[in-house]
């Protein structure tokens, strides 16, 4: 059997027969190819392709017609996304390898190419590829990130005229707990066109079922939105007040997004939600991070610390110290989180 001898002075047992290494960037992609018997050196073919879509088709094909058992490339940013979507193929296994986990393989790194690199320790059996779900789940995925994005823009919007509020000296958050339920927003609109709210303007906002509390609260109300308002308060409102409106009319567009492709996890969603702290929104984000095929992760520990939860080992003479946590799947975490 051929062995690779790295600098450390360790071996490498070749273990794959044809091994593909691709170093991704955004504009090029450096692909190694290995080949020959496990007992003998393989012969090297490094390719350079674009990155545009024909010219990944053809890496695909010349993937397929090189016969590789094995393809591996680094989780470089976001650019390695469009490659794995068009050369990811039943015919030969695929795996997306943690950068980190490259470097630290013993060898010549800085003295070789990038995609020979991956493709010797793949040929050696020495990536471990990461978790990348199905394309439906990455599809969800992205909604899902996007509508915490949205909420946290939406949150940023309701801070910002909270602020210009008390600018103007208008201390209406005092008396009504939520200024962006219906009557706060409708008072926030008057205050917006620099209307003279009156006792009876308040009468017809406070009225309606479930409003007795703030109805006892008119002369205290009335009194909290006498402020300084000036024109630039009122113009600042009204630019963050259309933005607000915005960031929540989008998110309810994605919210029916999601609802629609989440429609065939209602079993899976029903279960996550009976978890304390788990609500079905939680549930759907945990769905779009981990799909619902746990073999993909052999023990509790695997998710743990693929989601970045736990701490790495770090114990020596007998004595373990305190270890730190990876950066793991942020959005998963922060989902766990919340």
């Amino acid at each position: 059997m051929f062995r690779y001898l790295t600098e450390s002075g360790e071996y490498m047992d070749a273990m794959v027969e044809k091994s593909a290494g691709l170093d991704v960037h955004q504009e090029t992609i450096v692909v190694c190819v290995l080949k020959g018997d496990l007992d003998s050196k393989p012969k090297s073919e490094i390719r350079t392709y674009g990155t545009y879509t024909k010219d990944l088709e053809e890496l695909h094909e010349w993937l397929l017609a090189e016969g590789v058992e094995e393809v591996a490339m680094e989780s470089t940013g976001v650019f390695w996304k469009c490659v794995w979507n068009i050369i990811e193929d039943e015919r030969y296994e695929i795996k997306l390898a943690n950068a980190r986990e490259i470097k630290n393989m013993p060898g010549r790194k800085t003295d070789v190419k990038d995609a020979q690199w991956i493709a010797e320790l793949l040929r050696c059996g020495l990536i471990k590829g990461s978790f990348v779900p199905n394309v439906e789940i990455r599809e969800l995925g992205d909604l899902t990130r996007y509508r915490r994005k949205i909420i946290q823009q939406a949150s940023s919007e309701k801070n910002r005229i909270h602020k210009i509020l008390q600018d103007a000296n208008i201390k209406i958050t005092t008396d009504i707990s939520d200024i962006f339920g219906d009557t706060g927003r409708k008072i926030l609109e008057m205050i917006i066109k620099g209307k003279e709210i009156t006792n009876e303007d308040l009468i017809e906002v406070t009225s309606g079922r479930g409003k007795a509390s703030l109805r006892e609260k008119i002369p205290q109300i009335k009194e909290a939105i006498r402020g300084t308002t000036r024109e630039h308060h009122r113009k600042m409102l009204k630019l963050i007040y259309d933005h607000l409106k915005y960031l929540e009319k989008e998110q309810e567009e994605i919210e029916k997004l999601i609802d629609e492709v989440c429609e065939k996890y209602k079993k899976e969603i029903e279960l996550l939600d009976s978890i304390p702290g788990i609500d079905k929104d939680s549930a759907k984000a945990i769905i779009a991070e981990i799909g619902i095929d746990m073999n993909q992760f052999p023990t509790v520990k695997n998710l743990t610390s693929w989601a970045g939860m736990s701490p790495g080992n770090n114990e020596s003479a007998g004595v373990k110290k305190k270890g730190k946590s990876t950066k793991g799947n942020k959005n998963l975490r922060a989902t766990l989180n919340e």
